[in-house]
């Protein structure tokens, strides 16, 4: 992360006006540029004259589906969360200021090229069309977008919360911050808000993809599979975009993003999965006397600015003055045991991301695909591709910092040691990868690399440092290579009913010891029953299984120090409890019920409608994943995360795809689209994902001009 520059304060100065600020933004120019089609799904095709005509269409779009969420994303991403939150939101603005996401993304729009400043242009310039053709809606802090915003919205960040391992909790971080009042850092309204970070929690994500000589057309095969939450920031927005600039790609955004970030063309396709990469680095300073600090044996000077930040109160708004700094690591974020506590954030500051997802969108061969690559502009994703020519590659990571491989990341540095910081950046051909393997398959679900391909087709472990690629093997990784492995080839309908695989591979691995443990004492008849319904049972998620219910009843009581068979007598009771029998069908506990698109301001309940759903925790071994909690004073449990976009794709002469999301198009309750996707997505199913135009036409509910009502198509 470079350092602010005399050159740099000084740089809005010496611009050009035009280059630091936009002219008006032609926004009635851009709508007459573009026609949104709605498939019968409400999926929008957004066909524009150009690539920042479809971009402007895209956010518009985005816009009219739920204002709610994207403002409400925005907000955070802009560091003025506590405008609206109050100190719930201190950290989450903090972050932003110290990491100077306005001035580093004003800085990168000034110094971009034209065309991709049209589209920043655009991207502000579509919600700003929506929120002036909509008067009705009132947003709640934003009324209008700037063209920077998306920059400062997809940087890089960092929670200041999540290095309590590191000894480093609420009062470390409060004594970087002298000048705020104790009341801003209330300790019972300091937690995190929700993350809209790309693809977090337990279940990560699966991906996929076979050759043609797995296929039984001979066409390559695509599964894309990211696992998040259904709720809140990080939500995935299916869109098609089509442009006279080469354009034309199916997939998802991250709502708030004008960019399709995993998806497909006729021609190739692309999904992720995260890594365990640490892409961050902590650091204790050496401070020395007159704002210096040592690093090696050179004296530095810390670098010093200042900022503000406003708070809600019940009284009103007030605004506090930050006396910031930072050293060639990063910023002081904490202060332990008298000493500066820095971080250094992986391409914190640098260009290129949403040009890099542009070339992966645009490519026309692997080889472009791979040149899109080498931008390096993705932190933390590893990608999966296939395209039509009969080509499946894969790598682990983009941007992977260089380090010198004695020091723990994950651990605090001493940042006066030179030889903690980074070095750069790993080239692509460092990084473990496969092309065309004679397996004839590749996958990844947040797993090593080192058994992508299985066992026999994959690079080893020994040709790279360790942490490029610190994950281990996982249960879904696990399940994927033996659906991979078990079939010769490939029907399409094949493949798109393996995506949604219902066997559970935890219970393969945990149900023996239970049975050899049963199989030594004396059970009552009740708990004899439930072991031999456990013991008969297919070991499949279905909605009518009641051993389903009972073995995930048992996972949740089951700990290394306790006895199985006490697990399973608590799991019974617990079932008997809420339902009055052990005997409960995985449908009738396991659900998926749209709330408010916040996931807090709305809360789940027994009492309105719901679907069953056959998938069940990732954690299990399950493709289908789909994580439900069971909120206070329900009897049953409502999905929060898991599979949300997902696709099954075949590259033939004709493109052939489905797709589904977790709810519906729209967070709006009055929509028809606000839950159709959802009971298809409960039965483990997909929709088409039309393409072509003639498909789209075929398909459409109405067709309309940003701005004007939706028209219906027939």
């Amino acid at each position: 992360m470079r350092l602010p520059t005399l050159f740099s304060a000084f740089l809005p100065l010496l611009l050009p006006v035009a280059a630091q600020q936009s002219p008006p933004l032609p926004q009635a120019g851009l709508a007459r540029q573009v026609e949104i089609v709605r498939d019968r799904y409400g999926v929008p095709h957004i066909y524009g004259k150009t690539d920042a005509a479809t971009v402007f269409g895209l956010m518009y779009a985005q816009a009219e589906d739920n204002f709610w969420q994207l403002e409400d994303d925005y907000i955070r991403g802009l560091g003025r969360y506590s405008e609206i939150a109050g100190q719930r939101g201190l950290l989450n603005d903090l972050a932003f200021r110290l990491l100077e996401h306005e001035r580093l993304a004003r800085e990168e729009y000034a110094a971009m090229t034209p065309a991709m400043r049209a589209l920043c242009d655009a991207a502000a310039a579509g919600v700003n069309h929506y929120l002036a053709t909509h008067p009705e809606v009132k947003p709640r802090l934003l009324t209008k977008w700037e063209p920077w915003y998306i920059l400062a919205f997809q940087s890089s960040d960092f929670s200041p919360g999540a290095f309590a391992r590191m000894g480093i909790g609420r009062p470390e971080i409060r004594a970087a911050f002298p000048d705020l009042p104790d009341e801003v850092f209330a300790p019972a309204q300091t937690p995190q808000p929700p993350s809209a970070s790309d693809e977090e929690g337990d279940e990560g994500s699966n991906m996929w993809a076979v050759r043609g000589a797995k296929s039984a057309s001979g066409n390559p095969l695509l599964f894309i599979n990211p696992h998040v939450g259904f709720f809140g920031g990080g939500q995935r927005y299916e869109a098609h975009l089509i442009s006279r600039q080469g354009l034309n790609v199916s997939g998802f955004a991250i709502l708030g993003t004008p960019y399709i970030r995993t998806g497909f063309t006729a021609k190739h396709g692309w999904s992720h999965t995260n890594n365990n990469v640490i892409v961050r680095a902590v650091y204790k300073e050496a401070a020395l006397a007159g704002g210096l600090y040592r690093h090696g044996s050179e004296q530095r000077k810390f670098t010093e600015w200042g900022d503000e930040i406003k708070v809600r109160f019940p009284d009103g708004m007030r605004t506090y003055k930050l006396r910031l700094r930072r050293t060639h690591h990063g910023p002081v974020f904490a202060v332990k045991d008298g000493s500066p506590i820095t971080v250094w954030v992986a391409k914190q500051g640098k260009r290129g991301l949403w040009e890099q997802r542009l070339g992966m969108a645009k490519a026309k061969s692997l080889r472009d695909f791979q040149t899109a690559l080498e931008m390096r502009a993705i932190v933390g994703s590893n990608t999966l591709y296939a395209d039509r020519k009969g080509n499946i590659f894969y790598i682990h990571g983009n941007a992977i910092p260089k380090r010198d491989p004695r020091f723990d990341w994950a651990t605090l540095l001493d940042g006066s040691d030179p030889a903690t910081d980074p070095q750069g950046y790993h080239e692509l051909r460092e990084l473990p990868q496969a092309t065309n393997p004679a397996s004839n398959f590749l996958q990844n679900c947040n797993s090593t690399p080192f058994l992508m391909a299985g066992a026999d087709s994959s690079p080893r472990a020994a040709g790279f440092p360790s942490y490029v690629a610190p994950e281990p093997d996982n249960l879904r990784s696990e399940v994927s290579r033996q659906i991979l492995t078990e079939r010769q080839k490939f029907t399409y309908e094949e493949w798109t009913k393996a995506a949604t695989d219902p066997r559970v591979l935890a219970a393969d691995k945990w149900l023996p010891e239970l049975f050899e443990t049963a199989a030594k004492q004396t059970l009552d008849e009740r708990l004899r029953d439930a072991v031999d319904a456990l013991r008969k049972w297919d070991r499949k998620s279905a909605i009518n299984s009641v051993p389903m219910t009972l073995f995930f009843a048992w996972s949740l009581q089951r700990q290394p120090q306790r006895d199985p068979v006490e697990a399973l007598r608590l799991a019974m009771a617990s079932l008997e409890k809420d339902h009055g029998t052990w005997r409960v069908a995985w449908g009738e506990v396991n659900r998926l019920q749209r709330v408010h698109t916040s996931g807090t301001e709305e809360p789940f309940s027994d009492a309105k409608p719901s679907v069953p759903v056959v998938g069940a925790r990732g954690t299990l071994g399950t493709v289908f994943a789909f994580t439900a909690t069971q909120p206070a004073g329900q009897k049953r449990m409502y999905g929060t995360s898991g599979n949300t976009y997902v696709a099954v794709l075949e590259f033939g002469k004709k493109l052939r795809s489905q797709s589904i999301v977790t709810l519906g198009q729209s967070a709006n309750p009055e929509s028809p689209h606000f839950f159709d996707q959802g009971p298809i997505y409960a039965r483990g199913q997909f929709k088409p994902a039309w393409y072509s135009k003639g498909d789209v036409m075929a398909n459409s509910s109405c067709r309309y001009k940003p701005g004007n009502p939706c028209l219906a198509s027939r």
